[in-house]
């Protein structure tokens, strides 16, 4: 792809977002830009500019911008019925609860459709203090759940957390982030380490008998930090030794994006009570999903729904995503294409210093930046400099981690190689300014 010629024409769209938003709505990059068109792996600006689109929403643009299929399932359902709540029955909801039930892990059976991975969570933490009787969460450092007053007191860093807890008994563990392992272990005693921290912390600050342990099988706004192997197997005996369920937040793993499974935590051998899910799942439209064993969903007493979950619409295109993804190998792809990427950010890392670490699974691939490899300190300013130049480059990538420091990337599960080779392109260009 070309680099982007420079504009002098000031975009309508963001001027108004400036001044009638919430200075919170923030924007990437030193002169935002405003999205008006999206067509498989790309993105037009309100300028003209085309970019490949790295990050797809926040890994939600699962499989391409306005993917034919996935339009037909939307504009066929609007035609038909657009809304009922969820008083009623619909057959996509049903038709789609069904089709989860087969491809979900474990025991995991009964549904329940929101609009957000936000209410996806508070529903999972709701169902899991109703099943169990009490009311204590463990959650991790370095997490993210959304943006309620339950899920704001789950989160793990700062930078998100605008207001202190608003809601009593959910405490922290460390989480398993190896490369900045604070007791400076392998790999593999660290997370042995942090997952006895689990342990450490129910005993210590709980009354000692919790309702669930929650985690992301990959931390996405964390950083995409990847546990090692043997760490939830650990914590799910813990958990379940202290009476707790375990939860699965799978709003940024699932639908295939680690490769090979459906689901993140499927790479490990640990079978959830409670899962939940978003973002790309809809492709774009909002959804979200918390599935549960019939022994937990069953004693969810009383009357409860919401008003957008459930939604016609929402349902028939989650459905068609699924069956999209299944019919085209996407998880596989993911896979393939994915170690593919993770080979080519190695070469990278190999070339620049300032890349301290590079991790992921399938196509949720991170990278680290630091300003030395012995320190670690993190290089936020690095990720910036990145950040414009891959812009310039004509694409668009995301950014996390607890310190701003972590480039993260989401290409859509149909990408090739080549799209790899395109990103890489901008990657190079970018780190060769660090």
């Amino acid at each position: 792809m070309t680099q982007q010629e420079p504009r002098s024409t000031v975009s309508d769209a963001v001027r108004k977002h400036k001044e009638f938003l919430f200075p919170a709505v923030a924007m990437y990059y030193k002169e935002p830009i405003a999205l008006v068109k999206g067509e498989g792996e790309h993105v037009w600006d309100d300028q003209g500019n085309k970019y490949l689109d790295a990050f797809g929403g926040v890994l939600t643009v699962s499989v391409g911008h306005a993917n034919p299929e996935i339009n037909k399932a939307w504009i066929d359902q609007v035609n038909s019925i657009a809304h009922t709540s969820t008083l009623y029955a619909n057959q996509p909801q049903s038709d789609l609860a069904e089709k989860l039930a087969e491809i979900s892990p474990g025991d995991l059976k009964k549904s329940f459709f929101t609009s957000s991975g936000t209410e996806a969570d508070d529903t999972a933490i709701m169902a899991a203090k109703l099943s169990t009787g009490r009311g204590e969460i463990v959650v991790l450092r370095h997490s993210y759940s959304g943006r309620s007053a339950t899920a704001l007191s789950s989160v793990g860093h700062s930078s998100w957390r605008q207001l202190p807890s608003q809601v009593a008994g959910i405490v922290h563990a460390r989480a398993p982030y190896c490369y900045r392992c604070p007791w400076n272990m392998t790999p593999e005693n660290c997370g042995a380490a942090c997952a006895e921290d689990v342990k450490d912390v129910i005993e210590t600050t709980t009354t000692g008998e919790i309702a669930a342990f929650m985690a992301e099988p990959i931390m996405g706004v964390g950083g995409f930090i990847v546990p090692p192997k043997g760490y939830f197997e650990r914590v799910d005996e813990i958990t379940r030794k202290h009476g707790g369920l375990f939860i699965s937040d799978e709003v940024q793993t699932g639908w295939g994006r680690t490769g090979d499974k459906w689901f993140g935590i499927e790479h490990h051998n640990v079978k959830p009570d409670i899962m939940t899910s978003a973002k790309g799942m809809g492709n774009g439209v909002p959804i979200g999903w918390t599935i549960a064993t019939p022994e937990v969903a069953d004693k969810f007493p009383g009357l409860t729904f919401a008003t957008f979950g459930g939604n016609p619409v929402s349902m028939a295109v989650g459905l068609a995503v699924v069956n999209f993804i299944e019919k085209n190998d996407l998880r596989a792809n993911a896979r393939v294409v994915g170690d593919y990427f993770r080979e080519k950010l190695e070469g990278l890392k190999e070339k620049y210093p300032i890349i301290g670490d590079v991790r992921g699974m399938g196509l949720m691939q991170g990278v680290e930046l630091v300003k030395d490899r012995d320190t670690k300190e993190p290089a936020a300013d690095a990720v910036l400099k990145v950040f414009e130049e891959t812009k310039r480059q004509g694409v668009l990538i995301g950014k996390g981690g607890l310190y701003g420091n972590v480039i993260r990337t989401g290409l859509m599960l149909n990408s090739t190689k080549d799209t790899v080779d395109e990103l890489i392109k901008a990657l190079d260009a970018g780190f060769a300014l660090c």
